[in-house]
């Protein structure tokens, strides 16, 4: 069955809806901006890591993120208004744009995942890619009569949109979603216990991660008894930290609670591994993000996201079981270590947020053109 799913998975993918232009589109806004309507499922990761500090940048014009769940969308001005689809467009969403389509200065789709990688994969359960499907496919047939641009996270996830004019659109966070309310002199809440915290914070679908984690966790917990490990998994995920010591399994939290898990705590090493495929080839590094929200020193696999580790200052290893068990036992054992990698990660997130002070170029643009 596995080779059969396999053998047929490229065939599907090709019959997968993608985002094309609509025709007659330049790749920019069709009119003056008025104002930028983000539509999403909010709050959410996404629109944090990539829009929230580039639209309060200086030049751009005022803007409101409403959640597709919402359902009605009646007062909304869309006189002039940029449409921003985060990921995602309901039902509802789709609506409103065919009725106030003429109204509109634009309408915009960003994508920060290859879907059809993930929903042909092999990671993901059936329901979730079922999921992703109804809420990123299935509307593509008729958001795509609205597109005047498309934003891809990297990229080597726009070559795979197979459109033309799409533009990449790196991560750029708020200050305010990586440097929590703890003191930068508060860092080692762990190590006054003598303890070592260790953490993977990921989902379901990245199964092969903690496939790939088990057993380096157990060797790195049996040779040091003063760490302990803090993972978040559901479902088939959690079932892989079955029966282990000093292994705190947590089930994954909303958006916004997790924000505010850092504003309390420190961790000490993150892991951001990476299983060589093509649903990662093309993921951004905002997990970098969260490494620096908790104060933490990251284990990143080398590769695409995160580069490689020369002059680094980072952790950035291959994706190979004994090299990351010594990088991980390094950063237990070595606090000059630790603390490099600590700071060369909080620093590069802080050249993300910087490249936010732009904002979102082709709006900003046109909206200083008017005020001209």
């Amino acid at each position: 069955m596995t080779h059969l799913r396999e053998r047929l998975a490229p065939w599907i993918e090709r019959k997968l809806p993608r985002p094309k232009l609509r025709p007659g589109a330049t790749g920019r806004p069709r009119g003056p901006v008025k104002r930028i309507i983000v539509f999403g499922r909010m709050p959410n990761p996404t629109f944090d890591y990539y829009f929230a500090a580039r639209l309060d940048a200086p030049g751009m014009p005022p803007f409101q993120a409403v959640d597709i769940r919402h359902g009605n969308f009646t007062d909304l001005d869309s006189d002039g208004a940029f449409i921003i689809i985060c990921r995602y467009a309901s039902p509802g969403v789709l609506s409103w744009l065919d009725t106030n389509a003429d109204r509109l200065s634009g309408v915009g789709l960003f994508l920060d995942d290859d879907i059809p990688a993930v929903v042909t994969g092999r990671d993901a359960d059936l329901f979730y890619r079922m999921r992703l499907c109804y809420r990123a496919l299935w509307p593509l047939r008729s958001l795509n009569r609205h597109l005047d641009i498309v934003w891809a996270s990297t990229p080597h996830l726009a070559s795979t949109l197979q459109a033309h004019e799409i533009e990449v659109l790196p991560p750029a966070p708020p200050e305010t979603l990586w440097r929590p309310r703890l003191g930068d002199s508060e860092r080692a809440t762990n190590s006054f216990s003598g303890q070592v915290l260790i953490a993977y914070h990921a989902t379901g679908v990245h199964l092969e991660e903690h496939r790939f984690l088990r057993p380096i966790i157990e060797y790195v917990l049996a040779k040091r008894p003063q760490a302990r490990f803090e993972v978040f998994a559901d479902g088939r995920a959690a079932s892989i930290w079955e029966g282990m010591g000093r292994v705190l399994v947590r089930r994954p939290i909303p958006w916004n609670d997790y924000r505010a898990d850092a504003n309390n705590r420190t961790i000490d090493v993150m892991l951001v591994p990476l299983h060589p495929s093509r649903v990662n080839d093309s993921r951004a590094p905002t997990k970098r993000i969260d490494v620096a929200r908790y104060k933490a020193a990251g284990v990143f696999s080398e590769g695409a996201a995160y580069g490689t580790s020369e002059g680094s200052g980072e952790q950035r290893v291959p994706y190979v079981r004994d090299i990351w068990q010594n990088a991980i036992i390094t950063l237990i054992d070595d606090r000059r270590t630790l603390d490099l990698a600590t700071e060369s990660t909080r620093r590069l997130v802080q050249d993300m947020t910087l490249g936010a002070n732009e904002g979102l170029k082709m709006l900003a643009t046109t909206v200083n053109s008017i005020c001209q």
